[in-house]
């Protein structure tokens, strides 16, 4: 079984601020030389704004996870069907790998609270 590691560069947007729309790339390393898919990966596109993600395509039941700079799960849950938005905890502060796992694929990339 193949892990697709994903990059999913976020930013953190200060208050009174619109979210801030994430553009999102994917390799697979599986394939140095990227040919094509027959069937594309649909990458997650998510904006956020202070401790509120934003699903700008569904996320519906992918898991989402919050990991420390020690590889610890701090913040694991499933995105609920037609979710638009996920509030994270408020008692979290500072950097995290964020994940988004959907099947065999993980999308992640950096994000401080």
């Amino acid at each position: 079984m193949t892990l697709i590691m994903v990059m999913l560069p976020l930013s953190n947007v200060r208050v009174n601020a619109e979210p801030a729309d994430v553009p999102l790339e994917y390799e697979d390393p599986a394939d140095p030389l990227n040919d094509p898919h027959r069937s594309p990966v649909e990458i997650p596109e998510v904006s956020i704004e202070d401790y509120t993600l934003y699903f700008n395509t569904p996320c519906d039941g992918y898991v989402l996870r919050l990991v420390d700079e020690f590889d610890n799960v701090v913040y694991s849950t499933v995105i609920p069907v037609g979710a638009i938005s996920l509030v994270l905890p408020s008692y979290l502060s500072g950097t995290y790998e964020l994940q988004i796992v959907a099947g065999i694929y993980c999308f992640y990339g950096d994000i401080t609270l």
